[in-house]
């Protein structure tokens, strides 16, 4: 009876789409069914008696066994993503599942993990995250979507580019993507960073020098306009240049030419060149702070940069993102954030933008050492911050203190507002699943603003 009821759990076992196996209190391999051979390359005989991380090589064996801590604790562990290493060296992402195994009398006598192959759902994201990225720029904002479709119109000519934007909105990678996609880009791409040198250096940077020309001149220089040559010259900041630099730099978009510092004779310059602001040219005109000539001259084409708080919904791609790169670079297995952390971050403004999310990821791989960033691996000032939402509750309790319900319904309303009525965004926000936000409105029946010709509330 006992080897018929074994032979029924067999086959079950081997039924089942999921991964399963069960170890002894000595962590060896008890049982191992037909989709944990396939899903391993490890066959049923080679695995019995062998201990757990001998098959499995699996990126938490080592400190974070979830089978263990299920052992110790009593308690299961459902759903965890980790690593593992086939029989062919090959990494595969697969989600764990973990329980104890117990006899007729209650005592405990091993564990059993189920675990499912989720190297198709990986490469569903991957497809996915190519879709929103242009080029190493990361986005599925509408209007940098429509920005991605001008740089394609742009880069086709050899038409001057103004890229306007906050500090770190990525300015830098649209040059990049600019020069990527014209017919300059087998020539070289020269970045000069206007505001970071004294007009003197910028002068001789850019234009390049003859010897004699002055003191310590012992030889000629090329400038980065001669080293340009057949291929992109990028000014970044070129609101801060000087209107002396002004003058010689309109001359170069003119004329095509230029004169090396200590030199008669003028140089032609086969450039296409891309600048960039973090200012309102516009109004350094008007203050005579910038030639007229020269901003007509560069604004044929302009492009703006919305920053990051305006597209919020690229916050949790661009996070997951740099953690994966630093993941990469400090051999980590952070799994992500934690609905905490993602709501810190949907919440806070980012002054210093996509350069300053990233400085935040690389700060939290740093100090986590769990398997999710939370709200503590945060820098201080992410950590300090208030919560709107919950500022936007105290406002509307003072106004309406009738029921818990009424209480709800406004801060959800509010942060639906402050987000522009967009589920998905309030639902990071809140830290909560988008389907969950979707049944708290209709328990609520929050009455949604039309928004763009439709309501927010189906």
């Amino acid at each position: 009876m006992k080897k018929s009821i074994a032979n029924q759990t067999h086959i079950i076992l081997d039924s089942i789409a999921d991964g399963v196996f069960t170890v002894d209190l000595d962590w060896k391999i008890t049982s191992f069914n037909k989709a944990a051979e396939r899903i391993t390359g490890i066959k049923k005989d080679e695995a019995l008696g062998r201990q757990c991380w001998e098959v499995f090589k699996a990126s938490i064996c080592e400190q974070l066994c979830s089978l263990r801590q299920s052992i110790k604790s009593g308690r299961p562990i459902v759903d965890q993503p980790i690593y593992i290493v086939n029989s062919h060296g090959d990494r595969v992402p697969i989600s764990i599942s973990t329980a104890i195994l117990k006899d007729q009398e209650g005592n405990v006598i091993g564990g059993v993990e189920t675990f499912r192959d989720l190297s198709v759902v990986e490469e569903l994201r991957k497809e996915l995250a190519k879709q929103h990225t242009f080029f190493d720029i990361i986005s599925k904002n509408r209007d940098m979507q429509r920005l991605f479709g001008m740089l394609d119109l742009v880069s086709e000519s050899d038409t001057t580019v103004l890229l306007e934007g906050e500090s770190g909105t990525g300015k830098e990678l649209f040059a990049k993507a600019i020069h990527s996609l014209s017919h300059r880009k087998k020539g070289p791409m020269i970045t000069v960073n206007c505001g970071a040198l004294p007009d003197t250096l910028l002068e001789s940077e850019l234009f390049g020098y003859k010897a004699g020309a002055f003191t310590d001149a012992k030889k000629d220089k090329l400038g980065r306009v001669a080293l340009a040559e057949k291929g992109t010259l990028f000014l970044d900041e070129i609101g801060d240049i000087s209107p002396m630099l002004q003058m010689r730099l309109l001359r170069v978009l003119q004329d095509k030419v230029y004169e090396p510092l200590g030199s008669t004779k003028s140089e032609k310059a086969n450039v296409r060149i891309v600048a960039a602001t973090n200012k309102n040219l516009e109004e350094l005109v008007k203050k005579d702070l910038f030639r007229e000539d020269l901003y007509y001259r560069i604004n044929i084409v302009k492009l703006v940069l919305p920053p990051l708080r305006d597209r919020k919904e690229d916050i949790p791609l661009l996070a997951e993102h740099f953690l994966r790169r630093f993941n990469n670079l400090r051999g980590k297995e952070i799994q992500g954030l934690a609905p905490e952390a993602m709501s810190s971050l949907m919440a806070y403004d980012f002054p210093g933008n996509i350069r300053e999310l990233e400085n935040i990821i690389e700060y939290a791989t740093v100090v986590c050492k769990d398997r999710f960033i939370d709200k503590v691996h945060l820098p201080d000032n992410l950590q300090r911050q208030p919560d709107r939402a919950k500022t936007s509750v105290t406002v509307v309790a003072n106004e309406k203190e009738s029921s818990l319900d009424e209480m709800e319904k406004g801060f959800i309303y509010e942060a639906l507002r402050k987000n522009n009525w967009s589920r998905k965004l309030t639902a990071a926000q809140l830290g909560i699943h988008p389907t969950t936000l979707w049944r708290k409105i209709k328990r609520l029946n929050l009455e949604i603003p039309k928004h763009n010709g439709r309501s927010k509330k189906e």
